[in-house]
């Protein structure tokens, strides 16, 4: 959920390349992004190496059946990113045979998403809260007056909840990588030592 004034890239590329020691932004075309492009690019940067298919995964989860990604509009999108400087794709060898394509992001892309997330981090929180507040809000006028203890007892558990599944939910090591980097498979044994998929030393990546 991306605010429109934090999709143009323009200024944090000029920032960065004042710190940058050679100009990786040089292959940036593109210098505004859409709220979607930028949601891929981060669900991309959480996980470093992905495939289109898992990456679909991830983004239904993240929508929650507000919206549905699809094939034909993810796979697009991932071109388009690459061909603009944003993505890099390398064929590696899937788990049931076929070579597959899988994600990660160019330094370039990752500096911009590193910037976009902490000059904005705040913010977003902020933009999400006030979100919380009007929606709870409507849902417990939408319910009739002498209700409105009920609903909002109600609203008050569901959000405490919700706050202790984000906390649950953060990652209590940060080496431990959910996708292998090398060819983008879901790991599944967090204490794995290696790819079940494609045999990459997991070790160097804690």
């Amino acid at each position: 959920m991306w605010l429109n004034k934090f999709l143009d890239v323009e200024e944090d590329i000029e920032k960065l390349s004042k710190k940058a020691t050679n100009n990786i932004f040089k292959k940036i075309k593109k210098k505004k992004l859409t709220p979607l492009e930028v949601t891929v690019l981060e669900a991309i940067f959480n996980v470093k190496t992905i495939s289109g298919y898992d990456l679909i995964e991830i983004l239904n989860t993240q929508f929650a059946k507000t919206w549905e990604a699809k094939s034909g509009t993810i796979y697009p999108i991932l071109n388009k990113l690459e061909n603009n400087g944003y993505l890099i794709s390398r064929k590696v060898k899937s788990p049931i045979g076929p070579l597959k394509s899988v994600y990660s992001l160019t330094d370039a892309g990752e500096q911009i998403i590193k910037s976009k997330v902490s000059d904005h981090f705040g913010e977003q929180l902020k933009f999400i809260e006030n979100f919380l507040v009007e929606f709870s809000i409507a849902y417990i006028k939408s319910f009739p007056d002498e209700l409105f203890e009920e609903k909002s007892l109600k609203i008050k558990e569901v959000l405490k909840d919700m706050f202790r599944n984000i906390k649950n939910k953060l990652p209590k090591d940060v080496n431990f990588a959910r996708f292998c980097p090398q060819c983008g498979s879901k790991i599944i044994s967090k204490g794995a030592d290696f790819c079940s998929f494609c045999g990459a030393d997991l070790r160097k990546n804690r």
